[in-house]
């Protein structure tokens, strides 16, 4: 597919045709290669050097991106979100999720467990640093970035996780509703947030409103071109200039034109069949540090994955969320790789029967 569906990009910028293939093939490879290696290590000894090194390193990526130049941060629209490493890119927040989730882990275990049943202002207090946190992420990735879906899925991972460390329904409560609040004000102070809202009202509407919401009705066309069984690999049209970054955001719109919707659902169980197994494993580890991580590594791709599906279908707004393991990007494909490896390791303190 990074090979079908980028044929108008290949053409407009008059790259090699193999230039999407190659790249993603070596960021698999890479993610392969990473994932095996983490397998074989042992989590009680490695698990909180690596949850420490890529959470403050990319953090830091993360603070400095404001501050570097244009020849090694390109602005898009107004937002930093890559680095400018020669021939590649990185996009620091891929690998700082995976990090988040490693720190919080260990973190919360280690401050929320041996308190047992706490007050309403115990437990404030307890959990007031990580909400911080996820403030100043929520600052670099959502304001510095202009990119709120992925401070969507942190947030909506973070908020179980508290869940399943034990805050109480009336803190649970509390923080909901700050939260739904802080994502109405980051929504209503950008403009181009308010048009995606406006654009997803309008593809309900008749054709003539539908005409206006360019890639939501370009989306939901190409999934009704491909019907039950698609077009045939390489034959699909929408992608020929219709709908921009079908090899990535729109990466399952363009399986769905041209293998049809009966690939989407063979995906579909792939992916939730992954996140199945991550649960399993979760569940039978005994170290809660563990088992909140695989978790949280589970609910990413979840939340990543359900957030991509219904902005491409028109359910809710477009969020620009790649889809775990298939859109078009290095840096996806290596922390996605990274998470799963890490799981594995942990995996090994399952007791096998």
């Amino acid at each position: 597919m990074s090979y079908s569906l980028s044929s108008y990009a290949v053409i407009k910028y008059g790259y090699n045709d193999m230039h999407f293939f190659l790249r993603q093939f070596i960021a698999i490879v890479i993610g392969v290669i990473l994932l095996v290696g983490l397998s074989k290590l042992d989590p009680d000894k490695w698990f909180k050097p690596i949850a420490m090194i890529i959470f403050l390193v990319f953090l830091t990526m993360l603070l400095i991106m404001p501050l570097l130049p244009e020849t090694l941060v390109k602005s898009v629209g107004g937002a930093k979100r890559w680095i400018n490493l020669g021939a590649v890119s990185l996009t620091p927040v891929e690998f700082y999720k995976v990090g988040f989730i490693m720190f919080i882990s260990w973190s919360l275990v280690r401050t929320r467990l041996p308190r047992g049943k706490m007050s309403l202002k115990e437990e404030i207090k307890i959990f007031v640093p990580y909400i911080i946190v996820l403030i100043v992420s929520t600052l670099l990735i959502a304001v510095f970035q202009k990119d709120l879906g992925q401070t969507l899925v942190l947030s909506l991972t973070l908020t179980i996780l508290f869940l399943l460390v034990g805050s109480s329904f009336r803190f649970f409560s509390i923080l909901a509703g700050l939260g739904i609040g802080s994502f109405v004000i980051l929504i209503i102070t950008q403009p181009h947030r308010i048009k995606r809202i406006q654009d997803w009202f309008l593809s309900f509407g008749d054709e003539v409103n539908r005409l206006e919401t360019y890639q939501i009705s370009n989306s939901i066309d190409a999934i009704r071109n491909g019907g039950y069984f698609g077009q045939g690999l390489g034959n699909g049209q929408y992608k020929l200039g219709h709908l921009s970054e079908v090899n990535t955001d729109f990466i399952l719109a363009g399986i769905a034109e041209e293998l049809g919707f009966i690939t989407i659902i063979f995906v579909t169980f792939i992916m939730f069949f992954i996140i199945f197994r991550i649960f399993k494993i979760a569940a039978k580890v005994d170290n809660p540090i563990y088992y909140l991580y695989c978790v949280g590594a589970a609910l990413l791709i979840t939340f990543s994955f359900l957030i991509n599906s219904f902005g491409i279908s028109g359910i809710t707004p477009i969020k620009g969320i790649a889809v775990p393991f298939l859109s078009y990007g290095g840096s996806q494909v290596i922390a996605s790789a990274l998470s799963i490896g890490i799981v594995l390791m942990i995996s090994k303190k399952v007791e096998r029967r």
